[in-house]
């Protein structure tokens, strides 16, 4: 069985720019973000279920779905979300669980943003945290996708705690600036995990 290494941290972290690094290694990298777009794409089994429940006026005209409308709808109707979750979730569980059987690498990356948040660290041997100020978070955010800070303190708030995810971190990534140092943290870790791959009983 492959070691399974999750990474995790709040928005801004820079979770994409580790999981790159990582991937330079030929690490195999299971995106939840991927996965929870592809459970949705046309031709889905939960695209067809959001259709059935919300009409075909919830699509693009590309017959993609439309995030936005889906967004308000949510706003609107606040038990549609336990509803998308009860939906969507376990889709997106079982694609990450077949993703890891299928994953190459001496041991592959679980990215997940909300994995405290939804006790998906369950799903791993080890949990890598990928550690910012709130200060960089809401700098980088910003920046990123051109929205006000007030806008990003409420998507802070909505997340796990900088301190409950450090709390539930095997390994952690200081992140806040230096990029010569996350890629010398980055080899240590990789040569960290080869070793753990390694173990008798792992293979």
């Amino acid at each position: 069985m492959t070691l399974v290494i999750g990474l995790t941290g709040g928005i801004g972290s820079g979770k994409t720019t580790v999981a790159n690094l990582f991937a330079n290694y030929g690490i195999d990298i299971i995106d939840a973000d991927v996965i929870a777009r592809a459970v949705v794409a046309p031709g889905s089994e939960g695209l067809k279920a959001i259709v059935t429940r919300l009409g075909a006026d919830i699509l693009l005209t590309d017959g993609q779905l439309n995030r936005s409308k889906l967004r308000e709808a949510i706003f609107n109707e606040p038990a549609l979300k336990a509803w998308l979750d009860s939906l969507l979730h376990p889709m997106i569980r079982q694609q990450m669980q077949q993703e890891i059987s299928q994953a190459n690498s001496p041991y592959c990356l679980l990215v997940v943003p909300l994995m405290v948040e939804n006790q998906l660290q369950k799903m791993t041997d080890r949990l890598l945290v990928v550690d910012v100020s709130e200060d960089v978070q809401i700098a980088r955010t910003t920046s990123r996708d051109q929205v006000d800070g007030i806008q990003v303190r409420k998507i802070l708030a909505a997340q796990a705690t900088r301190e409950q995810r450090l709390a539930a971190a095997d390994d952690v990534i200081d992140n806040n600036g230096d990029s010569h140092k996350l890629h010398g943290e980055v080899a240590r870790l990789h040569q960290q995990y080869l070793r753990l791959s390694e173990k008798p009983g792992r293979n």
